[in-house]
């Protein structure tokens, strides 16, 4: 019975010792993953500036191209305002004179089909068609 005593001392200190063992392992792999990521972190930081530094080299380098491309664009653009602007002037007493004879046309007719409508509603049959 000693001898059995022993053994299950002996196999609990040994569980005892293997759950530190993991315990320390996931410790340690915490710590390995927080230093990669903190490397990582540092490698990516270094990257992103190098890129950018290359980036507003190249930016700096085509400013000059950059300045005439901009005024093309710009004397387009302006270009196809005053277009715009003289079609308007061109076209904007045609569009009024529409309007107001659209306005001014009046029909005094009253369809059929509403005068049935509120016939029907009033409950008079005769038709006066």
């Amino acid at each position: 019975m000693d001898n059995t005593g022993t053994g299950i001392k002996e196999l609990m200190a040994a569980e005892t010792r293997a759950s530190q063992i993991v315990a320390e392992a996931r410790i340690a792999r915490g710590d390995r993953m927080k230093q990669a990521k903190a490397e990582a972190k540092t490698l990516i930081d270094a990257y992103r500036g190098e890129k950018q530094e290359e980036f507003n080299n190249m930016v700096l380098s085509a400013g000059g191209n950059e300045g005439s491309f901009s005024t093309k664009i710009q004397a387009e653009t302006n270009g196809e305002v005053q277009a715009m602007n003289a079609d308007f002037q061109k076209n904007a007493q045609k569009a009024i004179d529409v309007l107001l004879s659209k306005c001014c046309e009046v029909s005094l007719e009253v369809p059929t089909a509403r005068i049935r409508a509120t016939q029907k509603a009033a409950g008079v049959t005769t038709t006066f068609l």
